[in-house]
């Protein structure tokens, strides 16, 4: 059963009340500090400097790094061309690159799990080093969703990145999937991750208000939690298929509407109207398909469909 949501209400705090003073942001690279940046110089980088973060107090280094050294993490969304050309523009028209990336050192290299698109446009334009936060917690690798504000994620980009994410977590601990709460925002994200490898054009958008209603963390280890997932997108595409069909059949009567899929979703989602906040995954996805297999498109209406207003869903 999903576990209810519960609402805070952020605090109030008073002006100038949280964090160091500008004074104690100064630090001297010492100890574990002082190892990482002697690392970072056998790379053939540069410590530019080290303070403490003013919010929380961690320790940072800022560093130049050899670009060839510098890679996005391996389970990130793939930039997006358009995107990277408009920083190599605007890198190139200020003269200035001005917003170091956050990185990790990983082995002999440098991962960086916010500042892709930043990357590639530095190696197009040719540059020789990067400047970067450099993070001595390796853990930071995995907070994409949250530390990555450059562009914007869409529910495809944001979902394959979090099954990536969750395998890869598997693989070095036995960690409980609820264990990742923050990193992976929504466990919506992971079912509908598994759905989209397997259909890179899934229109993920008509099932995802659904599934936030209805999906929960796994409190089991990953590994056994994943194979959990891959069944629920396995029914998730079943659903998928008889709502192709469904489609296709109204196309077939004359319908050209693009919220086709959204509108024949909403018709067979049998918590449409219920104001319950805890449901089981499994039935109501049996509902779905029995309702999907019930459908009668000779019973629709144009006016049916016009009624759904809104637009289709935005994530493609």
């Amino acid at each position: 059963m999903a576990k209810k949501r519960v609402v805070r209400r952020r605090k109030k705090v008073q002006p100038a009340s949280v964090g160091l003073a500008a004074a104690d942001t100064k630090i001297e690279a010492a100890g574990d500090l002082q190892a990482l940046g002697a690392q970072v110089e056998k790379d053939g980088g540069a410590v530019l400097g080290a303070y403490r973060d003013p919010f929380g107090g961690k320790d940072v280094l800022l560093v130049a790094l050899p670009a060839d050294r510098v890679d996005p993490t391996p389970y990130q969304r793939d930039p997006s061309d358009a995107h990277v050309k408009r920083l190599m523009n605007v890198i190139e028209k200020i003269g200035q690159f001005l917003d170091p990336v956050i990185a990790i050192r990983q082995n002999d290299r440098y991962w960086t799990p916010n500042g892709n698109h930043r990357l590639q446009a530095l190696k197009r334009l040719g540059v020789r080093s990067v400047v970067a936060l450099l993070l001595p917690d390796p853990q930071v690798a995995f907070k994409i969703l949250a530390l990555n504000t450059e562009k914007a994620h869409n529910l495809r980009e944001k979902s394959l990145e979090t099954i990536r994410m969750a395998r890869e977590l598997a693989q070095i601990g036995k960690a409980a999937e609820s264990d990742f709460a923050f990193e992976f925002e929504e466990p919506s994200y992971l079912t509908l991750g598994i759905a989209y490898e397997q259909r890179g054009r899934l229109s993920g958008g008509a099932y995802h208000p659904l599934l936030r209603r209805i999906d929960e963390f796994f409190d089991e280890p990953l590994a056994k939690a994943l194979k959990a997932r891959e069944a629920r997108a396995g029914k998730l595409l079943e659903i998928d298929d008889r709502v192709a069909s469904i489609v296709e059949r109204l196309k077939s009567r004359g319908f050209t509407s693009p919220y086709l899929k959204p509108f024949v979703v909403a018709r067979i989602n049998p918590i449409r109207f219920s104001k319950s906040t805890e449901f089981d995954f499994d039935e109501v996805l049996g509902k779905m398909l029995a309702a999907a297999g019930k459908f009668n498109v000779d019973k629709i209406r144009q006016e049916d469909v016009a009624r759904t207003g809104g637009g289709p869903p935005d994530e493609e």
